[in-house]
């Protein structure tokens, strides 16, 4: 029986987005499916706008540099690669939050990088959470 995650991600940090990839890569060698529902700070950061401005996607600036150092150091990829490779591995969905996307004037999808599958309600995400073997909210 294939196990279901859902993952509400609502941070835009880099150092969240890239812990959500490695999570992602994980529950892709498991045969997991998942739904990632990107919320708020989130769906910002798969506006096509922001996706590479990395200034834009930290929370902890003073951090910042020093994490990026260490991806570059130890040869992590970028948080996007994870998320597309677990797409190409298993059964994963990317939904942005159709509130969340107009809120930082994302209404359609081509408005958002090519991982995103579709734009939905909030009431998609609590259904999928709860049907979900497994549910995190990054």
């Amino acid at each position: 029986m294939e196990k279901k995650m859902c993952m509400g991600l609502f941070s835009g940090s880099i150092d969240r987005l890239t812990a959500a990839g490695v999570i992602l890569s994980g529950a892709a060698a498991h045969d997991m499916e998942v739904d990632v529902f990107v919320l708020l700070m989130g769906a910002r950061s798969f506006m096509k706008v922001n996706a590479d401005n990395i200034d834009s996607l930290s929370e902890s600036p003073q951090l910042k540099e020093e994490f990026l150092d260490s991806l570059k150091k130890l040869n992590v990829k970028p948080w996007q690669e994870f998320f597309k490779e677990a797409k190409e591995l298993t059964k994963v969905r990317i939904h942005i939050c159709g509130l969340a996307g107009k809120i930082w004037g994302g209404e359609k999808l081509e408005d958002f990088i090519g991982l995103a599958d579709d734009i939905c309600g909030i009431a998609e995400y609590i259904t999928a959470a709860q049907e979900a073997d497994l549910h995190l909210f990054i």
